[in-house]
């Protein structure tokens, strides 16, 4: 018995009360009953009426699916609650602004061979599948998830195993997507076999939001699989307290058994979780499930999701807020991930270069420069 499991609830269930444990223990079960219309999300929460008018328009340009288990974390009532916000879409992603783009990180222009993101000298991110247990509303690659178009091909993953097989430098691979986890176990062992026969590659990334949205499929058979190619390290993205439950506690106590290194990568959202209160607290509860705080990311100009970007001003309020008031433990990294293929940057006040008209550019780790459009 976990020391602090009483810190961590258990979800009430909704409409799904009578679904047979062994069911709604099913990753596969949830998978296939996550709800994606108007109607359904509608029989669990209120949906206000611009959500109704919105959610047509905003569902053909980025499709809306959640889990039964992720679903049963939304407020009945609340419009404010940070998990309806995340997953179900408002007008305001329907405004582009200027400095938006499809494709906000150029990762496109950095991919030598189909599926593989080659950006710094010895990692590259390899894309695995177009889909997600729940498609969050703040999603970088709106321009691929979801989208059966972009789902890659076999003979794309041999390419990019020949493309690391050729380049020696390349000792760390990111397993990313979507979401890799929503591969069956064989498929991802077929890959993760194939990715530890190359000498050179030293470790690999999984990541996965599953310990949030989906911790029904981190179980038994995962876990044994997984601790079958360690070194592997799980990268995963709780945003808010609300996440945190006791199903995703025995989701992280298993990863933690097989010897599974979990680090937390939380993009910082208006109206979600803008707060050093709240932070602080979703922090605890990561380092009680033994998930170490690791980026608080500024949110991406992607299309449809300035509404959530919150000023890098205000950001490093939050981190001052954080620092010293609690273990370092608990404070991430503030990270802005560059427009145009720049790379990630660790925010600190000698990074940030602004000039007499208040224009503002980051020199990112090799020293160069890019441009940000800040509030």
């Amino acid at each position: 018995m976990h020391k602090h499991a009483s810190r961590f609830p258990s979800i009430c269930k909704k409409k799904w009360i009578n679904v047979p444990e062994d069911h709604w223990n099913s990753w596969i079960w949830q998978q296939q009953n996550r709800l994606t219309t108007l109607e359904e999300i509608g029989e669990i929460t209120v949906v206000k009426e611009s959500e109704k008018a919105a959610f047509k328009k905003c569902a053909e340009k980025f499709n809306v699916a959640v889990t039964p288990y992720y679903a049963s974390l939304m407020d009945d009532t609340d419009e404010n609650c940070p998990i309806r916000k995340q997953v179900i879409p408002s007008h305001s992603e329907l405004v582009k602004s200027d400095f938006e783009q499809a494709d906000p990180l150029g990762e496109e222009a950095q991919s030598p061979v189909p599926g593989l993101i080659h950006r710094y000298p010895d990692r590259v991110l390899l894309y695995t599948t177009h889909n997600c247990p729940v498609y969050c509303r703040h999603c970088t690659r709106k321009r691929k998830v979801s989208d059966p178009a972009s789902m890659p091909f076999k003979n794309d993953f041999q390419t990019a195993l020949e493309y690391i097989r050729h380049n020696v430098q390349i000792r760390d691979v990111i397993l990313s997507g979507g979401d890799p986890l929503s591969l069956s176990n064989a498929r991802l062992e077929e890959l993760l076999k194939s990715l530890y026969e190359i000498s050179h590659v030293e470790i690999v990334r999984i990541g996965t939001r599953n310990p949030v949205t989906l911790p029904q499929r981190i179980d038994a058979e995962l876990a044994t699989l997984l601790k079958k190619y360690r070194p592997i390290y799980i990268m995963t993205h709780f945003n808010h307290p609300k996440e945190c439950t006791r199903e995703s506690l025995k989701a992280a106590i298993r990863l933690a058994d097989a010897g599974i290194p979990v680090m937390n990568q939380t993009v910082l959202l208006k109206g979600v979780n803008d707060n050093a209160e709240i932070l602080k607290e979703l922090n605890h509860n990561l380092l009680l499930m033994n998930i170490r705080p690791y980026y608080l990311f500024q949110c991406d100009a992607a299309e449809g999701i300035s509404h959530f970007r919150v000023s890098l001003e205000q950001s490093l309020k939050i981190i001052d807020q954080l620092q010293g008031w609690t273990s370092g433990l608990a404070v991430p990294k503030l990270i802005v991930d560059l427009p145009g293929g720049g790379g990630k940057v660790h925010i600190a006040p000698e990074k940030i270069i602004k000039d007499k008209s208040g224009h503002i550019s980051f020199k990112n780790y090799r020293g160069n420069m890019f441009e940000y459009d800040d509030f």
